[in-house]
């Protein structure tokens, strides 16, 4: 058996978007703006303890699951969820994300900070923070 252990990360990633606050938060939570630059739910609940759940991955495998809670909204300025990510059948991570919309002049900065628990190497931080900066680079695109 090889050797179980957990590794614990925060990470900040920010950017801004020449984009209104109501236009960021529309694309997180709205499911069909979602879809443009985020995985398609196959079930999307943003609300207070709404789940939003997803599957798929390379045809060659491995299957991803993304499985999300909603624990705080605060419409166009705060969106905070936990999420589970399994590879196949295996647990890979747990986090916590938070997501902060702030007007600035030339539109909204986005503020995402993950706190992660990270398990057996199977998963790190640093592929982590590396695929949030190209989901919030194809956001940017969607925008």
């Amino acid at each position: 058996m090889s050797e179980r252990f957990v590794k614990h990360a925060t990470f900040v990633v920010e950017r801004t978007y020449a984009a209104s606050a109501e236009q960021v938060y529309r694309a997180w939570s709205d499911p069909e703006a979602k879809a443009q630059w985020f995985s398609k739910a196959e079930q999307f609940e943003f609300r207070v303890g709404g789940r939003e759940y997803s599957s798929g991955g390379p045809p060659e495998g491995p299957v991803f699951t993304f499985d999300a809670v909603y624990q705080e909204i605060v419409p166009e300025h705060r969106i905070v969820y936990t999420y589970t990510l399994d590879s196949n059948d295996t647990r890979i991570s747990v986090s916590i994300t938070t997501i902060e919309l702030i007007p600035v002049e030339d539109g909204t900065k986005l503020v995402f900070t993950e706190q992660g628990a990270f398990f057996d190497g199977l998963d790190t931080p640093e592929i982590r923070e590396h695929g949030t900066n190209e989901m919030l680079d194809a956001l940017g695109r969607a925008l």
